[in-house]
């Protein structure tokens, strides 16, 4: 239990420590957000609820890979604003 609880941690201070330009491993559904107009594709981190823009998801093609759980080594583009405006990341690469 402890295990779980410290790894909660240790993860959730990597993402929200994690300055614009650092990498961090993030594990989670990659899932389609937005309304009709505006829509973009998010990675919902599996650790900490919280969803992360993904800018560059043409390049490994992530669109295709809609609800399955994936680990991406992820750069920080954006920190997250409020609601509606999740931090931005690029994927380095798809592990």
């Amino acid at each position: 239990m402890f295990k779980k609880i410290f790894l909660l941690g240790l993860t959730m201070l990597s993402i929200v420590s994690c300055s614009e330009g650092d990498t961090a491993d993030v594990t989670g559904r990659i899932a389609m957000k937005g309304s009709s107009i505006h829509t973009y594709l998010v990675i919902e981190d599996a650790q900490t609820h919280k969803a992360l823009k993904i800018n560059n998801y043409k390049v490994y093609h992530l669109e295709r890979r809609q609800n399955e759980i994936v680990t991406l080594k992820v750069k920080l583009i954006k920190k997250a604003i409020g609601p509606g405006f999740p931090a931005e990341v690029e994927v380095v690469e798809v592990k």
